[in-house]
């Protein structure tokens, strides 16, 4: 069976903060850049859905959460029965401790 996945709505409103926030300090084409590399990134996940570690600041939660990188950039997201979900996209760059927040 093929993997579907799924962005929550939480993931999809910070790909628009990331793609809106790097249109007005770079450019539309930068933010396309790394939006597009986001979403490159989170494709392997149909061929591959445990290519993530597992993310330990998340271990208190019953879901299994793993993570890819992509830039500074960590995506985390959760497998159950053939389907993905995106939950965070987080910004490396601030503290490790706000992932818990998720």
């Amino acid at each position: 069976m093929a993997i579907r996945i799924e962005w929550s709505q939480q993931s999809e409103k910070q790909l628009k903060e990331i793609f809106d926030y790097y249109s007005v300090v770079a450019s539309k084409i930068i933010a396309r850049k790394i939006v597009n590399g986001i979403l490159e990134r989170v494709s392997i996940l149909e061929s591959n859905p445990f290519a993530g570690p597992k993310e330990v600041l998340l271990n208190n939660y019953p879901e299994e959460f793993r993570y890819l990188v992509e830039s500074n950039f960590k995506i985390i997201y959760w497998e159950n029965e053939n389907l993905i979900t995106i939950a965070s996209i987080f910004d490396c760059r601030q503290n490790p401790d706000k992932i818990k927040k998720l």
